[in-house]
Protein backbone atom coordinates (compact mmCIF):
# COMPACT_ATOMS: atom_id res chain seq x y z
CA UNK A 1 0.00 0.00 0.00
CA UNK A 2 1.76 3.46 -0.75
CA UNK A 3 1.83 6.16 1.47
CA UNK A 4 -0.94 8.33 0.04
CA UNK A 5 -2.94 5.26 -0.30
CA UNK A 6 -2.35 4.54 3.37
CA UNK A 7 -3.31 7.84 4.19
CA UNK A 8 -6.70 8.29 2.93
CA UNK A 9 -7.74 4.67 4.27
CA UNK A 10 -6.74 5.58 7.66
CA UNK A 11 -8.76 9.05 7.23
CA UNK A 12 -11.92 7.19 5.98
CA UNK A 13 -11.73 4.77 8.81
CA UNK A 14 -11.40 7.64 11.30
CA UNK A 15 -14.19 8.92 9.82
CA UNK A 16 -16.63 6.43 10.29
CA UNK A 17 -15.72 6.70 13.76
CA UNK A 18 -15.82 10.48 14.36
CA UNK A 19 -19.45 10.70 12.55
CA UNK A 20 -20.91 8.97 15.86
CA UNK A 21 -19.39 11.29 18.30
CA UNK A 22 -22.01 13.10 20.47
CA UNK A 23 -21.63 17.30 20.37
CA UNK A 24 -20.38 17.30 24.05
CA UNK A 25 -17.39 15.74 23.52
CA UNK A 26 -16.34 16.84 20.09
CA UNK A 27 -16.74 20.53 21.60
CA UNK A 28 -14.78 19.24 24.50
CA UNK A 29 -12.03 18.52 22.22
CA UNK A 30 -12.05 21.42 20.06
CA UNK A 31 -11.57 23.03 23.36
CA UNK A 32 -8.83 21.70 24.53
CA UNK A 33 -7.39 21.84 21.54
CA UNK A 34 -7.86 25.84 20.96
CA UNK A 35 -6.40 26.42 24.54
CA UNK A 36 -3.36 23.43 23.57
CA UNK A 37 -2.57 25.99 20.55
CA UNK A 38 -2.09 28.83 22.86
CA UNK A 39 0.26 26.47 24.85
CA UNK A 40 2.44 25.91 22.29
CA UNK A 41 2.57 29.03 20.45
CA UNK A 42 6.49 29.19 21.12
CA UNK A 43 7.21 25.76 19.28
CA UNK A 44 4.72 26.90 16.53
CA UNK A 45 6.54 30.02 15.97
CA UNK A 46 9.87 28.61 16.04
CA UNK A 47 9.14 26.28 12.94
CA UNK A 48 7.15 28.97 11.61
CA UNK A 49 10.26 30.93 11.17
CA UNK A 50 12.20 27.77 9.85
CA UNK A 51 9.42 27.96 7.08
CA UNK A 52 9.89 31.81 6.71
CA UNK A 53 13.67 31.51 6.14
CA UNK A 54 13.04 29.46 3.71
CA UNK A 55 10.53 30.90 2.00
CA UNK A 56 13.01 34.48 2.09
CA UNK A 57 15.81 32.37 0.70
CA UNK A 58 13.56 31.43 -2.35
CA UNK A 59 12.33 35.16 -3.22
CA UNK A 60 8.38 34.16 -2.27
CA UNK A 61 5.83 36.57 -3.03
CA UNK A 62 5.38 39.46 -0.39
CA UNK A 63 1.98 38.44 -0.59
CA UNK A 64 2.88 34.74 0.12
CA UNK A 65 4.93 35.48 3.04
CA UNK A 66 2.44 37.86 4.63
CA UNK A 67 0.00 34.50 4.58
CA UNK A 68 2.83 32.02 5.68
CA UNK A 69 3.47 34.25 8.70
CA UNK A 70 2.65 33.25 12.46
CA UNK A 71 2.78 35.31 15.33
CA UNK A 72 1.56 35.79 19.07
CA UNK A 73 -1.63 37.36 17.75
CA UNK A 74 -2.49 35.14 14.38
CA UNK A 75 -2.12 32.16 16.47
CA UNK A 76 -4.32 33.35 19.11
CA UNK A 77 -7.17 34.17 16.03
CA UNK A 78 -6.97 30.25 15.35
CA UNK A 79 -7.33 29.53 19.03
CA UNK A 80 -10.77 31.96 18.94
CA UNK A 81 -11.67 30.98 15.74
CA UNK A 82 -11.87 27.10 17.31
CA UNK A 83 -13.69 28.47 20.29
CA UNK A 84 -16.51 30.24 17.65
CA UNK A 85 -17.13 26.78 16.26
CA UNK A 86 -17.43 25.46 20.07
CA UNK A 87 -20.23 27.91 20.60
CA UNK A 88 -22.00 26.99 16.79
CA UNK A 89 -24.51 24.81 16.25
CA UNK A 90 -23.59 21.03 15.69
CA UNK A 91 -25.16 20.51 12.04
CA UNK A 92 -24.87 16.95 11.90
CA UNK A 93 -27.73 14.89 13.04
CA UNK A 94 -30.09 18.06 12.40
CA UNK A 95 -33.60 17.23 10.91
CA UNK A 96 -35.56 18.99 8.62
CA UNK A 97 -39.74 17.73 8.23
CA UNK A 98 -40.02 17.47 4.38
CA UNK A 99 -43.63 16.14 4.22
CA UNK A 100 -46.27 13.00 4.82
CA UNK A 101 -47.45 11.32 1.62
CA UNK A 102 -51.46 10.79 0.86
CA UNK A 103 -50.66 7.07 1.30
CA UNK A 104 -48.84 7.80 4.67
CA UNK A 105 -45.55 8.18 4.67
CA UNK A 106 -43.16 10.66 6.63
CA UNK A 107 -40.33 11.86 4.76
CA UNK A 108 -37.62 13.86 6.39
CA UNK A 109 -34.07 15.14 5.68
CA UNK A 110 -31.07 14.42 8.15
CA UNK A 111 -27.85 16.33 7.84
CA UNK A 112 -24.73 14.04 7.54
CA UNK A 113 -21.14 14.46 7.29
CA UNK A 114 -19.34 14.40 3.72
CA UNK A 115 -16.69 11.65 5.10
CA UNK A 116 -13.26 12.62 4.02
CA UNK A 117 -12.33 16.37 2.77
CA UNK A 118 -9.26 17.21 1.71
CA UNK A 119 -7.73 20.29 1.58
CA UNK A 120 -4.87 21.47 -0.69
CA UNK A 121 -2.73 24.87 -0.02
CA UNK A 122 0.38 27.01 -0.67
CA UNK A 123 1.34 29.14 2.49
CA UNK A 124 -1.31 28.95 4.52
CA UNK A 125 -0.39 27.63 7.89
CA UNK A 126 -3.40 28.21 9.12
CA UNK A 127 -5.71 26.40 7.42
CA UNK A 128 -4.33 23.21 8.89
CA UNK A 129 -5.96 24.72 12.60
CA UNK A 130 -9.22 25.95 11.40
CA UNK A 131 -10.13 22.95 8.35
CA UNK A 132 -8.96 20.85 11.22
CA UNK A 133 -11.26 22.06 13.70
CA UNK A 134 -14.09 22.60 11.03
CA UNK A 135 -14.04 19.54 9.74
CA UNK A 136 -13.55 17.51 13.36
CA UNK A 137 -16.83 19.31 14.57
CA UNK A 138 -18.85 18.40 11.32
CA UNK A 139 -17.89 14.51 11.68
CA UNK A 140 -15.08 14.61 8.42
CA UNK A 141 -12.03 13.55 8.30
CA UNK A 142 -9.62 15.92 6.92
CA UNK A 143 -6.59 15.54 4.61
CA UNK A 144 -3.93 18.37 4.51
CA UNK A 145 -1.47 18.64 2.02
CA UNK A 146 0.16 22.13 2.55
CA UNK A 147 3.18 23.59 -0.14
CA UNK A 148 6.45 23.12 0.87
CA UNK A 149 7.00 27.04 1.76
CA UNK A 150 4.05 25.77 5.10
CA UNK A 151 5.16 22.15 5.73
CA UNK A 152 6.89 22.85 9.04
CA UNK A 153 4.16 25.16 10.75
CA UNK A 154 1.30 23.07 9.60
CA UNK A 155 2.67 19.51 10.81
CA UNK A 156 3.95 22.14 14.15
CA UNK A 157 0.25 22.72 14.34
CA UNK A 158 -1.48 19.40 13.42
CA UNK A 159 1.09 17.66 15.96
CA UNK A 160 -0.60 19.77 18.66
CA UNK A 161 -4.27 19.20 17.49
CA UNK A 162 -2.80 15.27 17.37
CA UNK A 163 -2.26 15.38 21.09
CA UNK A 164 -5.51 16.18 21.97
CA UNK A 165 -7.20 13.56 20.01
CA UNK A 166 -5.14 10.79 21.66
CA UNK A 167 -5.68 12.21 24.84
CA UNK A 168 -9.49 11.54 24.28
CA UNK A 169 -8.74 7.91 22.18
CA UNK A 170 -9.51 9.78 19.22
CA UNK A 171 -6.84 8.40 15.93
CA UNK A 172 -4.77 11.18 14.75
CA UNK A 173 -5.82 10.37 11.19
CA UNK A 174 -8.93 12.67 11.58
CA UNK A 175 -6.18 15.41 10.97
CA UNK A 176 -3.88 13.95 8.69
CA UNK A 177 -0.32 15.70 7.03
CA UNK A 178 0.68 14.34 3.96
CA UNK A 179 4.69 14.87 5.15
CA UNK A 180 6.22 15.20 1.51
CA UNK A 181 5.25 17.90 -0.98
CA UNK A 182 6.54 15.97 -4.09
CA UNK A 183 4.06 16.76 -6.92
CA UNK A 184 3.67 13.08 -7.71
CA UNK A 185 2.10 12.38 -4.57
CA UNK A 186 -0.36 14.95 -5.41
CA UNK A 187 -1.16 13.54 -8.20
CA UNK A 188 -2.04 10.00 -6.53
CA UNK A 189 -4.15 12.15 -3.44
CA UNK A 190 -6.20 13.59 -6.25
CA UNK A 191 -7.01 10.19 -7.33
CA UNK A 192 -8.48 8.60 -4.46
CA UNK A 193 -12.42 8.97 -5.08
CA UNK A 194 -12.87 6.03 -3.20
CA UNK A 195 -11.41 6.87 0.19
CA UNK A 196 -11.91 11.31 -0.11
CA UNK A 197 -15.48 12.54 -0.85
CA UNK A 198 -14.36 16.37 -2.00
CA UNK A 199 -11.35 18.59 -2.39
CA UNK A 200 -10.67 22.10 -1.53
CA UNK A 201 -7.76 23.98 -3.19
CA UNK A 202 -7.34 27.46 -1.12
CA UNK A 203 -4.20 29.29 -3.39
CA UNK A 204 -3.44 31.20 -6.05
CA UNK A 205 -5.18 30.67 -8.98
CA UNK A 206 -2.61 28.42 -10.82
CA UNK A 207 -2.91 25.85 -7.99
CA UNK A 208 -6.52 25.48 -8.38
CA UNK A 209 -6.86 25.12 -11.99
CA UNK A 210 -4.40 22.47 -11.56
CA UNK A 211 -6.36 20.47 -9.34
CA UNK A 212 -9.34 21.29 -11.34
CA UNK A 213 -8.05 19.74 -14.10
CA UNK A 214 -6.22 16.64 -12.76
CA UNK A 215 -8.81 15.72 -9.91
CA UNK A 216 -10.64 12.79 -10.00
CA UNK A 217 -12.65 13.64 -6.85
CA UNK A 218 -14.92 16.92 -6.79
CA UNK A 219 -13.50 20.39 -6.32
CA UNK A 220 -14.40 23.33 -4.65
CA UNK A 221 -13.47 26.16 -6.60
CA UNK A 222 -11.92 29.54 -5.83
CA UNK A 223 -10.05 31.30 -8.91
CA UNK A 224 -9.42 34.41 -7.31
CA UNK A 225 -10.55 37.39 -5.68
CA UNK A 226 -11.04 40.22 -7.64
CA UNK A 227 -13.43 42.46 -5.55
CA UNK A 228 -14.98 46.10 -6.00
CA UNK A 229 -16.57 48.58 -4.58
CA UNK A 230 -18.63 50.82 -6.14
CA UNK A 231 -19.13 54.21 -5.09
CA UNK A 232 -23.03 55.58 -5.70
CA UNK A 233 -24.06 58.82 -6.83
CA UNK A 234 -26.15 58.83 -3.48
CA UNK A 235 -22.83 57.58 -1.21
CA UNK A 236 -21.62 59.41 2.06
CA UNK A 237 -18.38 60.49 0.29
CA UNK A 238 -16.59 59.74 3.87
CA UNK A 239 -17.80 56.11 4.34
CA UNK A 240 -16.59 55.26 0.68
CA UNK A 241 -13.46 56.34 1.31
CA UNK A 242 -13.05 54.68 4.99
CA UNK A 243 -14.41 51.41 2.95
CA UNK A 244 -11.97 52.24 -0.02
CA UNK A 245 -8.73 52.26 2.38
CA UNK A 246 -9.87 49.53 4.82
CA UNK A 247 -10.77 47.06 1.55
CA UNK A 248 -7.40 48.06 -0.37
CA UNK A 249 -5.03 48.89 2.63
CA UNK A 250 -5.45 46.72 5.80
CA UNK A 251 -4.03 43.72 4.27
CA UNK A 252 -3.27 43.52 0.72
CA UNK A 253 -2.34 40.05 0.07
CA UNK A 254 -5.79 38.40 0.80
CA UNK A 255 -8.60 37.26 -1.15
CA UNK A 256 -11.06 39.55 -0.09
CA UNK A 257 -9.07 42.38 -0.46
CA UNK A 258 -10.50 45.31 -3.15
CA UNK A 259 -8.62 45.28 -6.42
CA UNK A 260 -11.16 47.33 -8.23
CA UNK A 261 -13.00 50.83 -7.54
CA UNK A 262 -16.21 51.77 -9.74
CA UNK A 263 -17.31 55.00 -9.29
CA UNK A 264 -20.51 56.75 -10.11
CA UNK A 265 -20.11 59.91 -12.75
CA UNK A 266 -22.11 62.49 -10.60
CA UNK A 267 -19.80 62.20 -8.14
CA UNK A 268 -16.57 61.18 -9.99
CA UNK A 269 -15.32 65.02 -9.83
CA UNK A 270 -15.44 65.35 -5.49
CA UNK A 271 -14.41 62.00 -4.88
CA UNK A 272 -12.02 61.13 -6.91
CA UNK A 273 -9.60 63.86 -5.77
CA UNK A 274 -10.72 62.72 -2.04
CA UNK A 275 -9.24 59.51 -3.61
CA UNK A 276 -6.49 61.20 -4.93
CA UNK A 277 -5.06 62.18 -1.64
CA UNK A 278 -5.69 59.57 0.57
CA UNK A 279 -4.34 57.04 -2.10
CA UNK A 280 -1.11 58.83 -2.61
CA UNK A 281 -1.11 59.23 1.39
CA UNK A 282 -0.98 55.08 1.50
CA UNK A 283 1.27 54.46 -1.42
CA UNK A 284 -1.14 52.41 -3.13
CA UNK A 285 -0.36 52.59 -7.59
CA UNK A 286 -3.75 53.31 -8.93
CA UNK A 287 -4.69 52.54 -12.86
CA UNK A 288 -7.45 53.62 -14.34
CA UNK A 289 -9.65 54.61 -17.53
CA UNK A 290 -8.80 57.72 -18.95
CA UNK A 291 -11.44 59.76 -17.35
CA UNK A 292 -10.17 58.83 -13.63
CA UNK A 293 -6.73 58.62 -14.84
CA UNK A 294 -7.18 62.77 -14.79
CA UNK A 295 -7.28 62.99 -10.96
CA UNK A 296 -4.02 60.71 -10.00
CA UNK A 297 -0.47 61.72 -10.90
CA UNK A 298 1.26 58.90 -12.75
CA UNK A 299 -1.91 56.97 -13.40
CA UNK A 300 -1.09 53.75 -15.69
CA UNK A 301 -4.55 54.05 -18.31
CA UNK A 302 -6.35 50.76 -18.85
CA UNK A 303 -7.69 49.88 -21.70
CA UNK A 304 -11.79 48.38 -21.34
CA UNK A 305 -10.23 45.35 -21.53
CA UNK A 306 -7.47 45.09 -19.18
CA UNK A 307 -9.32 45.36 -16.13
CA UNK A 308 -10.05 42.63 -13.64
CA UNK A 309 -6.35 41.77 -11.89
CA UNK A 310 -5.91 40.72 -8.83
CA UNK A 311 -2.97 43.02 -7.49
CA UNK A 312 -2.84 41.89 -4.20
CA UNK A 313 -0.53 44.18 -3.64
CA UNK A 314 -0.95 48.27 -3.09
CA UNK A 315 -2.37 48.56 -6.23
CA UNK A 316 -6.28 49.74 -7.24
CA UNK A 317 -7.99 49.42 -10.96
CA UNK A 318 -10.78 52.42 -11.08
CA UNK A 319 -13.10 52.96 -13.38
CA UNK A 320 -15.79 55.80 -13.45
CA UNK A 321 -19.42 54.65 -15.12
CA UNK A 322 -22.26 56.85 -15.72
CA UNK A 323 -25.09 55.32 -13.99
CA UNK A 324 -25.53 52.65 -12.01
CA UNK A 325 -26.36 50.06 -14.79
CA UNK A 326 -22.63 50.54 -15.89
CA UNK A 327 -21.65 49.66 -12.40
CA UNK A 328 -23.64 46.61 -12.46
CA UNK A 329 -22.47 45.58 -15.85
CA UNK A 330 -18.14 46.21 -14.75
CA UNK A 331 -18.72 44.32 -11.95
CA UNK A 332 -20.31 41.31 -14.12
CA UNK A 333 -17.57 41.48 -16.93
CA UNK A 334 -14.82 42.15 -14.19
CA UNK A 335 -15.61 40.53 -10.98
CA UNK A 336 -14.54 36.83 -9.64
CA UNK A 337 -18.09 36.03 -7.77
CA UNK A 338 -15.99 36.63 -4.55
CA UNK A 339 -17.00 39.67 -2.72
CA UNK A 340 -18.90 43.15 -4.01
CA UNK A 341 -19.43 46.03 -2.23
CA UNK A 342 -22.02 49.10 -2.53
CA UNK A 343 -21.53 52.49 -0.92
CA UNK A 344 -25.08 54.83 -0.80
CA UNK A 345 -27.86 56.35 1.08
CA UNK A 346 -29.97 54.85 -1.74
CA UNK A 347 -31.62 52.05 0.02
CA UNK A 348 -33.88 50.91 -3.42
CA UNK A 349 -30.19 50.95 -5.10
CA UNK A 350 -28.60 48.96 -2.35
CA UNK A 351 -31.70 46.31 -2.45
CA UNK A 352 -31.38 46.41 -6.26
CA UNK A 353 -27.31 46.04 -6.33
CA UNK A 354 -27.66 43.19 -3.93
CA UNK A 355 -30.59 41.20 -5.97
CA UNK A 356 -28.51 42.00 -8.95
CA UNK A 357 -24.74 41.37 -8.49
CA UNK A 358 -23.52 37.66 -8.66
CA UNK A 359 -21.36 37.17 -6.59
CA UNK A 360 -20.98 35.02 -3.15
CA UNK A 361 -21.54 37.80 -0.91
CA UNK A 362 -22.91 41.12 -1.57
CA UNK A 363 -22.42 43.84 0.91
CA UNK A 364 -23.72 47.25 1.35
CA UNK A 365 -21.76 49.88 3.51
CA UNK A 366 -19.56 47.19 4.57
CA UNK A 367 -15.77 46.51 3.70
CA UNK A 368 -15.37 43.52 2.06
CA UNK A 369 -13.51 42.80 4.26
CA UNK A 370 -15.68 40.88 6.55
CA UNK A 371 -16.11 38.63 3.79
CA UNK A 372 -14.63 35.94 6.46
CA UNK A 373 -15.89 32.59 8.08
CA UNK A 374 -14.55 34.03 11.31
CA UNK A 375 -16.55 37.86 10.43
CA UNK A 376 -19.50 36.34 9.10
CA UNK A 377 -19.65 34.29 12.37
CA UNK A 378 -19.22 30.76 10.80
CA UNK A 379 -15.92 30.43 13.03
CA UNK A 380 -13.05 29.57 11.19
CA UNK A 381 -13.79 28.76 7.29
CA UNK A 382 -12.48 25.40 5.45
CA UNK A 383 -12.50 28.02 2.01
CA UNK A 384 -14.69 30.32 -0.07
CA UNK A 385 -16.42 28.88 -3.04
CA UNK A 386 -17.18 31.16 -6.00
CA UNK A 387 -18.74 28.79 -8.40
CA UNK A 388 -22.81 27.59 -6.97
CA UNK A 389 -22.28 23.38 -6.30
CA UNK A 390 -22.67 22.35 -3.40
CA UNK A 391 -21.67 25.58 -1.68
CA UNK A 392 -21.42 29.55 -2.19
CA UNK A 393 -18.84 31.92 -0.82
CA UNK A 394 -17.26 31.58 2.99
CA UNK A 395 -17.86 27.85 3.86
CA UNK A 396 -18.54 26.81 7.56
CA UNK A 397 -20.08 23.68 9.02
CA UNK A 398 -22.95 23.43 7.22
CA UNK A 399 -21.36 23.27 3.89
CA UNK A 400 -18.91 20.38 5.51
CA UNK A 401 -22.49 18.15 5.34
CA UNK A 402 -24.87 17.01 3.37
CA UNK A 403 -28.88 15.85 3.70
CA UNK A 404 -29.56 12.18 3.39
CA UNK A 405 -33.54 11.45 3.37
CA UNK A 406 -35.47 9.52 5.68
CA UNK A 407 -38.55 7.66 4.95
CA UNK A 408 -40.98 5.94 7.70
CA UNK A 409 -43.92 4.30 6.95
CA UNK A 410 -45.69 1.42 8.40
CA UNK A 411 -45.58 -1.24 5.80
CA UNK A 412 -47.09 0.77 3.17
CA UNK A 413 -46.30 -0.71 -0.15
CA UNK A 414 -45.59 0.84 -3.88
CA UNK A 415 -48.78 -0.30 -5.71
Amino acid sequence: MSLITDISSQAAKAATQLALLDTATKNQVLTEMAQALRENKAFIIKENESDLAAARDNNLAASMIDRLTLNDERIEAMAEGIEVIVSLDDPVGQLREISERPNGIKISKMRVPLGVVCMIYEARPNVTADAGALCFKSGNGVILRGGKEALRSSQAIASVMHKVLEKHGLPAALISVIPDPDRGLLMELMQQRDTIDLIIPRGGEGLINFVTENSTIPVIQHFKGVCHLYVDKDADLNVAINLLLNGKTQRTGVCNALEGLVVHQDIADEFLNLCAVVLRQEGVKVNADAKAAEYFDNATVLADDEFGEEYLDLEIAIKVVPDFAGAIDHIAKFGSNHTEVICTKDQAAAQLFQRSVDASVVMVNASSRFSDGSQLGLGAEIGIATTKLHAYGPMGLESLTTEKYLVNGEGQIRE
